[in-house]
């Protein structure tokens, strides 16, 4: 069981979701603020570090996968970077200093709804599959 759990692809999928999961109320934090003078919007990243951590394999503690080609992409199970939550600093369009851009949110949540929607329907089909392979070794 514990080869479950571990599996890379879920490790992937949960750091993910937990970005995305985390941008999410970032976005909600920053609407909400929408009319407080001075509040400066935040952000959250984390898919740099997720694809330095595919390109970089076992080298710098990525998440390992076997290959079967070199030019796969390898990982190891020791990544577990945190999202960065970054404030904009730069693009107050406001006299009252606040920086959020509502149409900017609203189009950021949207697109970060998707991908969370995406990559959680990837996660429950990985968990189908796991499933009929148990039912069927039965």
């Amino acid at each position: 069981m514990s080869g479950i759990v571990n599996d890379p692809t879920f490790k992937v999928l949960s750091y993910a979701l937990d970005g995305l999961s985390m941008r999410q109320k970032a976005i909600a934090n920053n609407v909400a603020n929408v009319d407080t003078p001075g509040y400066k919007a935040e952000r959250v990243t984390f898919e740099s570090q997720l694809q330095a951590a595919v390109r970089n394999g076992t080298d710098n503690g990525g998440l390992s996968l076997k290959t079967t080609n070199t030019r796969h992409m390898g990982f190891s199970a020791a990544f577990s970077p945190a999202p960065i939550r970054v404030i904009r600093q730069n693009n107050t369009m406001r006299n009252d200093g606040n920086s959020v851009d509502i149409d900017v949110e609203m189009t950021s949540l949207a697109e970060t709804t998707l991908r969370y929607q995406a990559l959680s329907q990837l996660a429950g089909m990985k968990i189908t599959l796991i499933k009929n392979i148990i039912r069927e070794s039965r």
